[in-house]
């Protein structure tokens, strides 16, 4: 499974505190059981003096091969582990999609 794979490899790369990887798919317009929208939260050490957009690509550059296929989003939550405790260790929710529960 591709929510599997991601954590792993991040779990890999990043040793972290706290990760979550929720599988968003089924908040959009694809078909039943489809693994191509996520949500990742992360928090690791690794992250202290980085900025967002480097800790975007260190990121995506862990997860090249499922963001060339499968992976058609990827919305990304990642703090270091002052941040998370700053935020109570709560997350924004995700926006609706638009196409999602649509009847056609």
């Amino acid at each position: 499974m591709i929510r599997e794979m991601i954590e792993a490899k991040l779990r890999a790369e990043f040793v972290p505190e706290h990760l979550e990887v929720i599988n968003e798919s089924y908040r959009h317009n694809v078909p039943a059981g489809s693994e191509s929208h996520f949500k990742v939260v992360l928090v690791s050490e690794h992250f202290n003096g980085e900025r967002v957009i480097g800790r975007h690509r260190a990121i995506y550059k862990v997860l090249a091969d499922e963001l060339e296929g499968a992976v058609h989003a990827l919305a990304l939550h990642v703090y270091t582990p002052q941040e998370w405790r700053d935020l109570q260790m709560v997350v924004p929710s995700s926006p609706p999609c638009g196409g999602a529960g649509i009847e056609r």
